[in-house]
């Protein structure tokens, strides 16, 4: 199989401190990659001698054809569930809500309320509206809510919003997700705030498109001696890179999780402390890849 193809020193002035060596680093990477279903990839590499952003650093990507005959993208949440007597606000893992909707695929997807559950953010389901954002001080938009996954004809596209909160209710589209910050958009860098979500390293989950009409899933592991995660900075370069024309961030850290049906959670989350696949945090809602 053809490796994965980097954009060589391209616009190495990004703030933080990518230089031409991660590039290069990246482009020499060695790349596990294994066929999941038809038209589907699985990547996998793992830098252990510091040698991206001067850190170590593990990297999953599942490559997924913008539009496919074979597949269809579905967003579900723990609240969304068909069950009789269900508790609102129920958080479950990644790989449970994948299993319990036939998913093939599953990445964890928007911000949630860690202690009381449900979303924080906008959430529509086939057309029903599951969760609603929640406000804060005045009617200004959280960084995690002024942009979106959409899901039109099968097709996922990344959107971007408005950072007063409401915009998401004229979105004409009867899947949507909102997310962010939003790190790419018609191939150019989106100007990020300095603050410490921003500018620390965690683990790190991500969707993006790229130039060859594909979509990526991406996650970066962290807080571990292992792999240090990335700040948004670096994941916006390591999208550039992969050819990523938009690229929107995800709920990361604790609930970082990538699960492929027949080999379980695939990277490192990192609730647990350890370096295994065994840390998964419940979340409240997840993008999932099925059959048709």
């Amino acid at each position: 199989m053809k490796p994965i193809v980097f954009l060589l020193f391209a616009t190495l002035t990004t703030i933080h401190a990518q230089t031409a060596a991660d590039s290069v680093a990246l482009f020499n990477a060695k790349w596990d990659i294994q066929e999941i279903d038809r038209g589907i990839k699985w990547r996998k590499t793992h830098f252990n001698e510091k040698q991206l952003f001067n850190a170590n650093q593990s990297i999953n990507i599942l490559e997924i054809p913008v539009k496919s005959r074979k597949h269809r993208w579905a967003i579900v949440t723990a609240d969304s569930l068909d069950k009789k007597n269900k508790a609102q606000g129920q958080l479950r893992p990644t790989s449970t809500l994948a299993k319990e909707n036939q998913a093939l695929l599953a990445i964890n997807g928007g911000f949630f309320d860690v202690k009381n559950g449900g979303s924080v953010d906008f959430i529509k389901v086939n057309g029903k509206v599951v969760d609603t954002t929640r406000l804060g001080i005045g009617n200004q938009a959280a960084f995690h809510g002024q942009a979106a996954i959409v899901i039109h004809r099968n097709r996922l596209r990344i959107i971007k919003g408005a950072s007063t909160v409401g915009w998401e209710y004229t979105l004409p589209y009867q899947n949507v997700m909102l997310s962010g910050p939003l790190l790419r958009l018609n191939g150019t860098n989106e100007v990020l705030p300095k603050n410490a979500f921003n500018d620390n390293r965690h683990p790190r989950s991500c969707a993006c498109i790229t130039n060859k009409k594909k979509v990526l899933l991406i996650t970066v592991d962290g807080r571990s001696a292992e792999s240090y995660g990335m700040n948004l900075a670096e994941l916006t370069f390591l999208a550039r890179q992969l050819g990523c024309r938009n690229a929107l961030n995800l709920d990361g850290g604790g609930s970082t999780t990538l699960w492929i049906e027949g080999k379980g959670v695939v990277n490192y989350p990192s609730d647990n402390k350890k370096f295994d696949h065994e840390g998964e945090r419940a979340v409240s809602n997840a993008l999932v890849v099925k059959r048709r």
